[in-house]
This record gives structure tokens, sequence and C-alpha cells, in this order.
């Protein structure tokens, strides 16, 4: 009996209801970038450190963050607009990043990629104008053989077609 109390616990936590504002946390950015500071090749480390921190990687960092590693703020904004995991502004409250890789175009990626734009009434890059939702291309998430994939929230979701794909449509729009 407590192990299914837990699983059912463990169940509401993960389809907790979002539209409820959780409380921001401010973490201290000078203490993750000071982690990172003598460390070679410390930039991705530290980007992903920031990401996973804040969400995004505030621009009005990049001095600070380029020279604690004695980069050029170029070098930093370049590395950071590269990688496309890499935000500048802060997420939606829901991401997904449907994957576009010819696996899964293969699989019927780009028929399931249009229903959900049309569903949501965004194209692949928009973030709805409430911000409750990003629509990402992905360009291989390893679910090849099981596609069409995404990933919601950096959760895997795969064989999104039909009542799948139905389902991941209601589930983001609520």
């Amino acid at each position: 009996m407590t192990q299914h109390l837990s699983q059912c616990a463990i169940k509401r936590a993960m389809t907790r209801d979002k539209r409820k504002p959780i409380p921001p946390m401010t973490p201290d950015l000078d203490a993750i970038i000071d982690r990172h500071r003598d460390r070679p090749g410390a930039l991705l480390p530290l980007l992903h450190d920031i990401q996973h921190a804040l969400g995004y990687v505030p621009p009005d960092r990049i001095p600070d963050i380029a020279a604690a590693l004695n980069l050029s703020q170029a070098e930093t904004h370049g590395v950071i607009t590269f990688y496309t995991d890499f935000r500048t502004t802060p997420p939606a409250r829901t991401v997904v990043k449907f994957c576009m890789a010819e696996a899964c175009q293969a699989r019927g990626a780009e028929a399931a990629a249009e229903k959900l734009c049309g569903a949501l009434k965004l194209s692949m890059g928009e973030t709805s104008s409430d911000g409750r939702v990003s629509l990402e291309p992905a360009y291989c998430l390893g679910l090849c053989a099981s596609g069409p994939a995404a990933l919601v929230d950096e959760r895997p979701l795969a064989r999104l077609e039909g009542a799948r794909l139905e389902n991941l449509i209601a589930t983001v729009r609520a």
C-alpha cells in the first residue's frame, strides 16, 4: 500500500498544475561564475550551470562571464548563439522540442509538426504571446526508431501520431 501511495504522489508531482506560479529563486550567478573561473575549458560547463539555474543565460551577464574566463565578449556571445540549447531570454512555461531530423521525418514528423503548429497557432521557433509554450525544432533526440519524437520540458515522448499527438496538444494547451 505504501509503495502505491508513493507512486501516486510521484505521479501527482509530475502532473502538477503548471498554472500555479512557482516562487522564483534567485541563484547567485557570481558564485556560479567563481566556481568555474580557474578551470580550463570552463565556458560550456559554466553556461550550462547558469542556464540550469535560471533557464537562460542573461545577456547582461556576458561581460562578467567573459572577464572571469579571460575571453572576449564576442567569443562568449558566439558560443551562446552557436549552440541552440542556450537561450538568452527566459523560457516559456512549457517548451516542446520537436524532432525534425531525417529519421523522424521518414516516420511522419513533418505531418505531425504541421498539425502541432496548426493546433498551437505557432511556427517552429516561436513562443506564444502569453509565454505559455515554445515550439522549437530539434535535430535528433536519439529516438529514431520510435519517431516522430519530441521533448516536452526535457521529458521524451515518442510515436507522436494519432492519439499520442492529440494528447500532447491537449496537455500543452492546458
